[in-house]
């Protein structure tokens, strides 16, 4: 995405998040065997997961319920989950444990740096940008997730016929996001504009909050052509 010898624009901000006592313990136990350090180089992804399967990128796990419910109910499937926040990825641990699920692996750092380091090209059969940060104030725009470079290296790390979906309830981002996604020539829009949900896509409580406050929530998915 970047000259690798200069810092790339953060879409994120690292928080001091309390880590709960459970989250601590599954850090301790679980990230050793679920996680994965980041390295400045390829993956072998089907060593990682011990398999040959379908591989899923999910950027911003969050807490990871959203991430464990879709490993869950798609075991055929291996899912990459990336997340900065420490409470985040002790909770998805804590998920994978209490689940059984061996489908998913987990890396804490920053997104844009895994996939341009670790990620091969052509690897990936989906990615999925559930609920980034819109960073709503104008002059913080260019702290937003998905920028042209960006899409441009994830389309990259897309098979043929793989999919990018990303789901906002900001109206205006995921007007930029249509237009970002659609000026990349190698990706096609799967929908006229905004695709209906589609069913592996669970109903977040991040997602239940927005439509609370009435927020329409918007998912786009492109396909790599």
């Amino acid at each position: 995405m970047t000259d690798p010898r200069h810092p790339h624009v953060r879409s994120f901000v690292l928080r001091q998040g309390r880590v709960s006592s459970a989250q601590a313990r599954h850090l301790e136990a679980d990230l050793p065997r679920w996680g994965i350090a980041y390295r400045p180089q390829p993956l072998d992804l089907a060593a990682c997961f011990g398999r040959t399967a379908p591989k899923v990128l999910e950027i911003g796990c969050g807490m990871g319920e959203t991430t464990a419910a879709i490993a869950a109910a798609h075991p055929d499937i291996d899912y990459l989950g990336i997340e900065v926040h420490s409470p985040g990825v002790g909770s998805l641990l804590k998920e994978i444990s209490g689940r059984g699920l061996s489908n998913v692996r987990v890396i804490q750092h920053d997104a844009v740096e895994v996939v341009r380091d670790m990620i091969p090209v052509g690897a990936l059969s989906g990615i999925h940008i559930f609920f980034p940060d819109p960073w709503p104030k104008k002059r913080h725009h260019k702290r937003r997730l998905i920028q042209p470079t960006f899409v441009a290296l994830l389309a990259s790390r897309l098979a043929l016929g793989g999919y990018l979906h990303c789901a906002t309830d900001w109206e205006e981002y995921a007007e930029q996001m249509l237009e970002v996604l659609g000026a990349e020539a190698s990706l096609r829009n799967a929908a006229e504009r905004f695709a209906p949900r589609p069913s592996y896509r669970p109903q977040t409580k991040f997602e239940a909050r927005g439509m609370r406050l009435g927020h329409g929530i918007r998912d786009i998915v492109f396909v790599r052509r």
